[in-house]
């Protein structure tokens, strides 16, 4: 037995480190190889580290408190923040459970500096030991310290000069434009390595279609909404998986449009360093695009593709101006629906920035105000100027429809030429789907048809994918009818007319209800670069356009609401006049047959004429009559002495003069002459019986 323990001290050296202190705890053994690959084909890698468990045994752990770590496998070293594995053995370390740590080198439980000598300094507290091919070290000693640390330091070196070396020779071939790369959907390499468009004609009609209409709506938002509009789909190329570089129909989808609007290789450009990956707050390796003086390579019209760089450099700058969040001081966005005529062109006089939208709802419509607010977001500070922009917007469609009819007219027709070219390639696009699904058809039956009858499972599973491509031919199919029945509704022979003549008559076209108020937008923008507006005692609008002219427009400050709601002077002289003869109710009655509204447009009503009154304090009917010398019921009954019921009879009888005053059916009376015969109305008194006076002893009724 000694001389076995003195051929196991030869053997590792080290086995005097081992204490039964160190055995009273497990051995936890860490495999780990940095890719798949490795994984299925570097087999002697794995023999050897699960191998290591004879090492644990010979040092006399026995085989039941061994474990086995290897949940990392297929990961990189670099870093511990994605490897359960390596968080698990810390954990078991730092809780003191572990007496020993195996792995074949350093380089398998980390390629990293910091949690390499995390895990040195977490062993040296708990007293773990490790242990890796070449021998046994114990943390606590400086001297085991020292040598860990600097192979962790050769192991984090030896991983740079590989990443160096590959790196190396990958921007070599960068720089020349020969670096082979995987390519977007619709480009293809040729057997000889050259970058060709893919031969598929429907994926080069669909994404045709999209630079198409980007060009024409400037909104990758608007062009997801022409494909969905439209049924149409985008290619997408798998990149991983068993069916690994096939193409797939997916529905577009606005981050897959942006892609391919942003990718300089369908301009047919080779570029090498537009992103870069860097640690993210959350401690992640991610890509981060980088501006153009900090790529490595950039070949323009190095291979084929679906536009031209100057097409592509064109459309960078569309995008740059549609992004909400550019920079401090965005440019006009894309046009939208709302009824601001010139949203996101206006520029504030005063302070030169860019003015936003506000919509205020005035009865049954919105009405778009300009508002220069950046300053008041960023700093707190007061708006610098807020302006009306219905009548702004009237004056610039006024001025495009009278003095730049020549512009217009090209704007119009390019706009009829757009729709009809777009409508055109929505149907070949469609065509090439049902003949995408034609084609599997036919290949699912050829596949039925060539296999053997008495091979039932498979038949089965072959018949069952031709009834799916049938089914999928029949969608495709009406799906095709429908759209075509659809673009037949919306541009036949009658309407293609009408946009034609509409395009020779730009006012007619612009003032035409039925044109949406994007596409006014859009020939806006065709013509108007901007417009600088500024509000004293009226406002000015200084419009900029496309050739470089400028137009100055002054307009009268608007109305406030009350003022627009104001009763008129003459109305109000009207009523004043008719107030002598007439009570509210009557003057309301005469001024409703006249066809007069009041202010807010409603038919006037007796209320509404006593507001009025009140309004600009006119005196009223029964004030008017009291200065006449009319009286009112309780005071002529009074001055005649008789009932206030009299002096209505009395009024119903004639004798007494009385006008309305009123439309409750009061009247004001006349006081009469003294000439005035007092009429006996009612019955005459009963006559009244004698009285008499009795005294004692008398009998009743004697005379007084």
């Amino acid at each position: 037995m000694t001389g076995g323990r003195e051929v196991d001290e030869r053997v590792f050296g080290t086995a005097v480190k081992v204490t039964a202190t160190h055995l009273a705890r497990d051995a936890y053994l860490y495999v780990r190889q940095s890719s798949l690959k490795q994984v299925l084909n570097n087999t002697e890698s794995a023999v050897r580290q699960y191998g290591l468990t004879e090492r644990a045994l010979a040092l006399g752990w026995p085989g039941d408190r061994i474990h086995i770590i290897d949940t990392d496998q297929g990961q990189s070293g670099a870093s511990a923040a994605d490897r359960e594995g390596f968080q698990r053995l810390v954990a078991e370390v730092g809780m003191g459970r572990a007496g020993i740590v195996l792995g074949l080198e350093v380089s398998r439980l980390a390629r990293n500096n910091t949690d390499w000598h995390r895990l040195l300094e977490i062993c040296a507290m708990s007293g773990t030991l490790i242990l890796d091919e070449d021998g046994l070290y114990d943390p606590c000693d400086f001297n085991d310290r020292l040598l860990l640390g600097l192979k962790g330091t050769m192991s984090e070196a030896e991983l740079h000069l590989l990443k160096a070396r590959l790196r190396g020779g990958q921007l070599s071939k960068a720089r020349r434009g020969e670096l082979i790369m995987p390519l977007p959907v619709g480009l293809v390499y040729d057997p000889a390595g050259r970058v060709v468009l893919d031969p598929d004609l429907a994926v080069q009609q669909a994404i045709r279609t999209v630079f198409t209409l980007f060009d024409a709506v400037g909104s990758a938002t608007a062009v997801v909404k022409a494909f969905h509009r439209d049924g149409l789909r985008l290619p997408r190329r798998l990149c991983s998986g068993p069916d690994k570089g096939t193409v797939v129909w997916v529905a577009a989808a606005h981050s897959r449009v942006l892609q391919m609007l942003h990718n300089p290789r369908y301009a047919g450009a080779f570029v090498y360093g537009r992103h870069q990956h860097k640690l993210t707050g959350k401690g992640k390796l991610g890509p981060v695009l980088q501006p153009r003086q900090g790529w490595i390579a950039l070949f323009p019209d190095a291979h084929p593709g679906y536009l031209t760089f100057e097409q592509y450099e064109t459309n960078q700058a569309k995008l740059a101006a549609n992004a909400t969040g550019h920079g401090q001081e965005r440019r006009a966005g894309p046009p939208r629906e709302g009824p601001a005529l010139l949203q996101g062109m206006v520029v504030c006089a005063i302070c030169g920035r860019r003015m936003t939208v506000r919509y205020h709802q005035r009865k049954a419509a919105l009405e778009p105000e300009y508002v220069c607010q950046a300053m008041g977001i960023q700093y707190g500070s007061p708006l610098c100027q807020r302006i009306p922009g219905a009548a702004i917007d009237r004056a610039v469609g006024h001025l495009l429809v009278d003095e730049l009819t020549p512009h217009a007219v090209t704007a119009a027709l390019a706009v009829a030429d757009e729709l009809t070219a777009r409508a055109e390639q929505a149907d070949r696009l469609r065509a090439a789907a049902v003949t995408r699904a034609e084609y599997q058809v036919d290949l699912a039956r050829r596949r039925y048809l060539a296999v053997d009858p008495d091979n039932r499972l498979v038949a089965s599973s072959l018949e069952a994918d031709w009834n799916a491509a049938l089914r999928d031919l029949a969608q495709a199919r009406e799906a095709y009818q429908n759209a075509t029945t659809a673009e037949r509704g919306f541009l036949d022979e009658a309407q293609r007319a009408r946009i034609t003549a509409l395009a020779g008559d730009f006012p007619a076209l612009w003032n035409d209800s039925r044109t949406p108020m994007r596409e006014r937008k859009r020939l806006v923008r065709l013509l108007v670069t901007d417009v600088t507006l500024i509000r004293d005692q009226q406002i000015t609008a200084h419009v900029r356009l496309r050739g470089g002219q400028e137009r100055t427009l002054t307009l009268p400050i608007p109305l406030a609401s009350w003022q627009l709601r104001q009763t008129p002077p003459d109305l109000v002289s009207e009523i004043d006049t008719l107030l002598d003869e007439h009570t509210d109710g009557q003057i309301a009655a005469l001024l409703t047959v006249r066809g007069h509204l009041s202010g807010s447009g409603h038919p006037l009503h007796a209320k509404i004429i006593r507001n009025i009154r009140r309004a600009y304090n006119l005196r009223s009917h029964p004030q008017r009559l009291i200065d006449q010398g009319l009286l009112p019921l309780n005071e002529i009954a009074r001055r005649l002495n008789i009932h206030p019921k009299t002096v209505n009879k009395w009024r119903d009888a004639g004798l007494l003069t009385g006008q309305l005053a009123n439309d409750k059916g009061e009247y004001l009376y006349q006081l009469p002459g003294p000439d005035l015969v007092r009429p006996r109305i009612g019955r005459p008194p009963s006559p009244r019986p004698a009285r008499t006076i009795t005294t004692t002893g008398s009998t009743r009724g004697g005379a007084v």
